[in-house]
């Protein structure tokens, strides 16, 4: 698991000063959502990093922060606090 300040300073170093040419989304299975960003949205996710946060508040404080710089929303459905959430860019 990643801290919340460590994957914040990842995306930074990935997407500098673009964060409207990201996406960001939060999800418990980063293989299948990449995989649907790529076949079924026809995305390319040539540039895909995920992370694993340490709780479902510190990866939605993440995405909220970035969407707030500008970054495109990509969260799909209801995630449970329960389950492994994994903070994911591309």
């Amino acid at each position: 698991m990643a801290s919340k300040a460590s994957i914040i300073k990842a995306i930074e170093s990935k997407g500098g000063s673009h964060c409207g040419l990201w996406r960001i989304g939060l999800t418990h299975d980063p293989v299948e959502r990449k995989r649907y960003w790529k076949d079924t949205k026809k995305q390319s996710v040539a540039y895909w990093s995920d992370w694993t946060a340490d709780s479902l508040s510190d990866a939605q404080d993440i995405e909220s922060y970035f969407i707030n710089k500008g970054m495109k929303d990509g969260t799909c459905g209801d995630l449970s606090a329960s389950k492994t959430v994994y903070v994911y860019v591309f």
